[in-house]
C-alpha cells in the first residue's frame, strides 16, 4: 500500500505558467513560474532548483499529448485493421463540421493511407468468429511495417470490443517484434468502430511520446532528489494515475491540466458551502468552464483537432480566450479575440517582449493589472509597450482607452457564449450557481460574466492562480475498466441483468488490478456506471450503477438521468445496456489547503483606473482584506489581480476565500 507523503507538489505546465503548490510537513508554499514550451519538463524542474524542494510524490498536469495532436508531433504510427476497413479514419460518420463552409478543410488522419493495413480476419456482433485470423498475412504485414519509419501500432478489428481473441494474437506477435502496440480492446473496448478506431490510433500516436517525456522527468526529479520519487499524472477524468500508467495510457490525459482545475475549484466550492457550482479557469491561452450542480459532471465524447477521442472525462467547455488571447480583425473589420495566442513566448507585449495586442495588455493598460505588482512574482509589466501594442488596432475606436475597453467586452462575450452553453443550454439557470473563478485571469472577468449571466455571486478561492495545480495535489488515484455489452432491459423482465452483473465483476476485478499494479492495493472503493439508452435511441448516458445493478434499479437510475438531462422519461420503453463501467478510487489528499495564499501584507493605495469611466480605485493586497471591500477595488496577490468593479463588494470568507456580490439595489449594465 502506497503511503502518503510528507512531501507533496502539485504542478500544472500551462501555455503561458507552470503553477507550484508543495506540501511540506503540513504546510503549503505556491509559487508561479513562465513555462517552457520546448521542453515543459524544464520548467518544473528549474523551479524545484530555485525554491530548493525536493518531493517525495509529483501529481503533474500535463499538456504533453493535447499539444501532440494539435501540432501533429506524435510517434509515426501504423494501423491494422479488418480487411476492407483500412479508410474508416478518414470517412469517419461523414459529418461536415462546418455545414455551410464553400470549401471545407478537413484535417489529415494521424495515420496516412499507406500505412494502414488489412488482414483477413471476421468476428460477428455476437462473437463468434466468422473468418479466422490469417497469421500468415499478419505476419506480412509487420514484416511491411517493419521496413518503414513506424514503431507503434494501433490495432482495431471489427467487434473485438465483444471478443478480443483475433487482436490479442495480432498485439502479442506486434510486441514480440518490438513494436509499441496499442489494441482497441485494452484502449476502448466499446463499440463504434470510428470512434474505438480514433481513439485507439490516437493513443498510438501518443503514448511513445507521453512515456519518453514521463521517463526523462521521472530520471531529472529522482536525480536531484534524496530517493525515489513517485510520479503521478492528471486523467482527464479528474483522477490521477502513475507515470507509467499514464505513458501506456497517453489518450487518457487529454484534459489533464483543465480537469484539474474543476476538481480543485469544486473542492473550493464545497469547502465552503456552495456545492451548486459553476467553475471558470481562465489562463493564458484559453478559458475552460464546467458546470458542479452538487458534483463532477463526466463525458466519455470527446473532440480533439477534428479527432474524436472517447474516454472518461471532466465534463467542460473551452474556448481559444486568455490573458495571450490576440485581438484582430476580420475581412469585415470586427473586432476579434482569440484564439490565437501570445503564449509564454514571446508572450504579451506587457511581458516586455511581445508586439501583439493581448487581453493582459487591455487589462494593464486600463490600469487593472498594476505594473508595481509581478504576474506569478517574476513577471514585471511594460504599461508603454502595452500602449503601443493596443495602438495598432484602436483607430476605429478613437482611443487606446477605448479599445482596451472593447478587447474585455470581446473576450468577455466569448466566454459567457461559453457558459451558457453548459448552463442554459442544458436547461440549468445560472442564478441558481456560484461562479468559482480561477486561473491567473479568471478573477479579473469573474464579476463581468456574473453580470452578463445574472449569476448572483463570485467565489475567488484563497489562491486561485495556482487553483489547478491545488487540484491536482487533492486527487484521488483512479483507474477506469469498462466493457461493452449489447444488452436489453423491458419494463417487466430481468432481461439480462446475469450478464451486466457479470460484467460489473469482470472490470471491477481489472480496475483494482490496475490501480494495485500503481502502488495502491487496499483502501480501494469500486464505483460502477454504464451507459444507457432506450431503445431505439442513438446515444446514451452515464448513469452511476453504485445503488445496485438489478433491473428495477438499473431502469430507475436511467429514467432519472433522462428526466434530469432532458426533462422526460418513458417508463414503457425498453433500456439498452451499451457500455458497463468500473472506477477503482483510492483517496488522495485530503489536508486543508487554506495555507496556500497569499502572504500577509498591509499594502493599500489609490490609483485611477478606467472602469466603464476613470475611476479612482483602492489596490489592496490580499492579505490585508480583513473586512468587506467595496468596489472599484482592485486585490492584488503573488498568482493574480482580483477586480471589485463598481458597485460590487468583496468579502473574506473563513476558508480565505473571497465572496463577491453586487451590492443590493445596484442597477445590472
Amino acid at each position: 500500500m502506497a503511503q502518503s507523503p510528507d512531501r507533496l507538489l502539485g504542478v500544472d505546465v500551462g501555455g503561458t505558467f507552470t503553477d507550484f503548490v508543495f506540501l511540506r510537513d503540513g504546510a503549503i508554499e505556491i509559487a508561479k513560474r513562465p513555462s517552457t514550451p520546448d521542453d515543459p519538463g524544464r520548467a518544473i524542474i528549474n523551479g524545484l532548483t530555485e525554491f530548493g524542494w525536493t518531493p517525495e510524490e509529483v501529481v503533474h498536469g500535463s499538456t504533453v499529448a493535447t499539444n501532440t495532436l494539435l501540432t501533429r508531433t506524435g510517434a509515426p504510427t501504423a494501423l491494422i485493421t479488418t480487411t476492407g476497413f483500412r479508410d474508416t479514419l478518414v470517412i469517419g460518420r461523414q459529418a461536415r463540421p462546418d455545414l455551410y463552409a464553400l470549401h471545407p478543410q478537413r484535417h489529415a488522419p494521424l495515420v496516412p493511407r499507406r500505412l494502414r493495413y488489412e488482414v483477413d480476419e471476421r468476428i460477428a456482433a455476437d462473437g463468434t468468429v466468422i473468418t479466422p485470423l490469417d497469421l500468415d498475412q499478419l505476419d506480412a504485414v509487420l514484416d511491411r511495417i517493419a521496413r518503414t519509419r513506424a514503431r507503434s501500432v494501433a490495432i482495431c478489428f471489427l467487434f473485438s470490443f465483444i471478443n478480443p481473441q483475433h487482436e490479442q494474437a495480432a498485439a502479442e506477435r506486434a510486441r514480440s517484434r518490438g513494436f509499441d502496440v496499442s489494441p482497441s480492446y485494452e484502449v476502448l473496448p466499446q463499440h463504434r468502430e470510428f470512434e474505438r478506431m480514433s481513439t485507439t490510433t490516437a493513443n498510438a500516436y501518443l503514448a511513445p511520446v507521453m512515456t519518453r517525456y514521463l521517463d526523462s522527468l521521472e530520471s531529472k526529479l529522482e536525480d536531484r532528489s534524496d530517493g525515489v520519487v513517485r510520479l503521478r499524472i492528471m486523467q482527464s477524468n479528474g483522477g490521477s494515475l502513475s507515470a507509467g500508467s499514464a505513458g501506456r495510457n497517453a489518450v487518457r490525459t487529454v484534459l489533464s491540466g483543465p480537469a484539474g482545475g474543476v476538481a480543485g475549484a469544486f473542492a473550493a466550492a464545497e469547502s465552503d458551502g456552495f456545492p451548486q457550482a459553476m467553475t471558470f479557469d481562465m489562463g493564458g491561452t484559453s478559458a475552460d468552464v464546467a458546470l458542479c450542480p452538487g458534483r463532477l459532471l463526466e463525458r466519455t465524447d470527446l473532440v480533439v483537432d477534428d479527432m474524436p477521442i472517447r474516454t472518461p472525462a471532466v465534463d467542460l467547455h473551452t474556448v481559444g480566450a486568455g490573458g495571450g488571447s490576440i485581438a484582430w480583425f476580420d475581412p469585415g473589420g470586427a473586432l476579434r479575440v482569440g484564439p490565437q495566442s501570445a503564449g509564454a513566448d514571446p508572450g504579451p507585449a506587457a511581458y516586455g517582449r511581445g508586439t501583439l495586442p493581448t487581453v493582459t495588455d487591455a487589462h494593464t493598460v486600463l490600469g487593472r493589472l498594476r505594473p508595481e505588482q509581478q504576474l506569478g512574482g517574476t513577471v514585471a509589466l511594460d504599461v508603454q509597450r502595452s500602449r503601443q501594442a493596443i495602438s495598432t488596432i484602436a483607430g476605429p475606436f478613437g482611443s487606446v482607452d477605448s479599445a482596451a475597453r472593447a478587447v474585455i467586452d470581446v473576450v468577455n462575450a466569448n466566454m459567457a457564449r461559453a457558459l451558457r452553453v453548459i448552463s442554459v443550454e442544458r436547461g440549468y439557470d445560472p442564478a441558481n450557481f456560484t461562479l468559482v473563478a480561477f486561473g491567473g485571469a479568471g478573477p479579473l472577468h469573474a464579476c463581468d460574466l456574473a453580470d452578463a449571466l445574472g449569476i448572483p455571486q463570485v467565489l475567488v478561492p484563497p489562491s486561485p492562480g495556482v487553483l489547478s495545480a491545488a487540484g491536482m495535489l487533492i486527487s484521488d488515484i483512479t483507474r477506469d475498466a469498462e466493457q461493452g455489452l449489447h444488452l436489453t432491459i423491458g419494463p417487466d423482465d430481468a432481461g439480462s441483468v446475469g450478464r451486466l452483473d457479470e460484467a460489473c465483476l469482470l472490470i471491477a476485478e481489472q480496475a483494482r488490478a490496475a490501480i494495485g499494479e500503481d502502488g495502491y492495493d487496499s483502501h480501494v472503493q469500486i464505483e460502477f456506471a454504464a451507459d444507457l439508452r432506450y431503445l431505439g435511441q442513438s446515444h446514451e448516458l452515464t448513469v452511476s450503477l453504485n445503488e445496485g445493478h438489478d433491473a428495477q434499479s438499473v431502469r430507475d437510475a436511467f429514467h432519472a438521468a433522462h428526466v434530469e438531462r432532458f426533462g422526460f422519461s418513458n417508463a414503457d420503453t425498453p433500456v439498452e445496456v451499451v457500455t458497463a463501467r468500473a472506477k477503482a478510487r483510492h483517496e488522495g489528499y485530503r489536508g486543508d489547503l487554506g495555507g496556500a495564499s497569499a502572504p500577509a501584507g498591509s499594502e493599500s493605495r489609490t490609483v485611477d483606473v478606467t472602469w466603464d469611466q476613470q475611476r479612482s480605485t483602492r489596490v489592496i493586497s490580499r492579505g490585508s482584506v480583513h473586512d468587506s471591500v467595496s468596489g472599484p477595488a482592485i486585490i492584488t496577490q503573488v498568482d493574480t489581480t482580483v477586480t471589485v468593479p463598481p458597485e460590487w463588494s468583496a468579502s473574506p470568507l473563513s476558508t480565505g476565500s473571497l465572496l463577491l456580490k453586487r451590492d443590493q439595489g445596484a442597477r445590472r449594465t
